[in-house]
């Protein structure tokens, strides 16, 4: 079963895309491994793994990169903003 991952921002540009539909491979239950998982494809992907301070929601809840995910969830990588 596939996880729907979404890329906003700067995170969007760097990686040429704003969605991928991710199939999780075994070991993979946390953001935090997610993110490790995507990381490890190499440039540009290396970039979740080098942005300071990342944020991320699963199912549009916001999390640390400890949360569970299983299938079927939705996971939202932010990299930190600022507003004025």
């Amino acid at each position: 079963m596939e996880t729907k991952v979404l890329f906003f921002a700067g995170l969007r540009e760097a990686l040429g895309t704003g969605s991928e539909a991710v199939i999780l491979p075994a070991g993979i239950g946390t953001v935090g491994a997610l993110r490790d998982h995507l990381a490890a494809r190499g440039e540009p992907w290396s970039v979740l793994a080098t942005t300071k301070n990342l944020r991320a929601a699963v199912n549009q809840q916001m999390v640390g990169l400890e949360a569970a995910i299983k299938p079927g969830d939705e996971v939202a990588f932010f990299p930190p903003v600022t507003g004025g």
